[in-house]
């Protein structure tokens, strides 16, 4: 790479979700990484999670007035292309004004009228889509886009078979190394080493059907001895404040929302998940035995295809989300003290991470500059 050329200026675009944020904030890092002096500036979606991320993360952003569409009737979709034409308009002096030369999309309502813009403008554009069936921003996206970054194979059922570049999702670096902060783990959580440990989350919002299921089989939790380090997301957390003082607080770490997931993965012995791209790339490079419960209300049930990926290469267990709230604990506590499945599910699950998401999409970035 370059680095001796003017300083790159790039617009990132997309969110709504943490799936979508997260590996938007790790290729602005690696970018910024690799080609020290690139300019930044995210665009959003005003009252969504990237509003706040990132800029705690030290970037720039401008939110449009933008949501998708309802499945029935509603005020909101009568409002929707009022927000669609605001949204054009400013992403259009968004872009004449930052001159950008290069525009990034990772899904979610903002990146549509960001990208259009950008194209029309002869800008080049590139989509990184992080799950086995892209979102509907994407595929709309899609034929205007210069390059596509995925992180599944056989992707051009969906996209352009001559823009895809298989990458894999770029996920926070801290995750990569959490074999080595075990201990620094136990300490930070003050947990008992000689104890099996879950770890249970649902995404930065919650899962409730992950949040009733454990709540249903906490005695049973509890009385195998097991530790649980559980984020139950900001949806939740009054909610299961109240029901968790019914139960003995020494073996419950409960959080709305954990900034120190590195340190929640390198003290778990077994990983509860929904099964979002981003998560799964976590699981994937921390090398963590995992039970997921895809979520049911995504687009085209694309979170059972995301599991499925791992479960057809024995790399993680699947229970469904209907299922959960009897079986999800017993088939915890049964992973947890089976450590020989354990040690299958890590080892196959470790061979399916793209260690070097972020830098591959940096240079596919790059290369559609020059």
């Amino acid at each position: 790479m370059d680095r001796n050329r003017k300083p790159y200026r790039v617009i990132i675009s997309g969110g709504g979700t943490g799936g979508h944020v997260y590996p938007a904030i790790a290729i602005a890092n690696k970018m910024k990484e690799l080609l020290p002096g690139t300019e930044f500036l995210f665009v959003g979606a005003k009252g969504k999670i990237e509003m706040d991320k990132v800029p705690e993360a030290g970037y720039n952003i401008e939110g449009l007035w933008i949501s998708g569409l309802q499945r029935k009737l509603t005020f909101k979709n009568l409002m929707f292309p009022v927000k669609l034409l605001s949204s054009m308009l400013k992403t259009k002096k968004i872009i004449k004004s930052f001159k950008p030369d290069v525009v990034v999309g990772v899904g979610g309502y903002a990146s549509g009228p960001t990208l259009r813009a950008a194209a029309k403008k002869g800008i080049p554009t590139l989509l990184q889509e992080q799950n086995s069936f892209p979102g509907l921003t994407n595929k709309l996206l899609a034929q205007k886009a210069s390059k596509i970054c995925v992180a599944y194979e056989q992707m051009d059922k969906y996209f352009p078979k001559e823009k895809i570049v298989l990458t894999g999702n770029p996920v926070r670096t801290d995750i990569l190394h959490v074999d080595k902060k075990r201990k620094q783990a136990q300490d930070f959580f003050k947990l008992d080493p000689k104890k099996k440990t879950i770890f249970a989350f649902g995404g930065s919002l919650g899962a409730r059907t992950i949040n009733e299921s454990i709540l249903n089989g906490l005695d049973e939790l509890l009385s195998s001895e097991i530790q649980l380090i559980w984020q139950v997301g900001s949806f939740y957390r009054e909610e299961f404040k109240a029901k968790l003082k019914h139960f003995d607080p020494k073996n419950i770490r409960y959080f709305e929302f954990l900034k120190e997931m590195d340190l929640a993965y390198a003290a778990a012995d077994v990983v509860i998940s929904r099964a979002g791209a981003l998560s799964i790339s976590e699981i994937c490079l921390a090398g963590k035995p995992s039970i997921l419960v895809p979520s049911p209300n995504v687009a085209e049930d694309h979170q059972t295809r995301n599991a499925m990926a791992l479960v057809k290469e024995k790399a993680a267990l699947i229970v469904k989300d209907k299922d959960a709230r009897i079986n999800l604990v017993p088939e915890a506590i049964k992973l947890i003290f089976n450590e020989d499945h354990q040690k299958t599910l890590s080892t196959n699950v470790k061979r399916m991470g793209k260690l070097h998401a972020a830098e591959n999409i940096v240079r596919e970035i790059v290369k559609l500059i020059h």
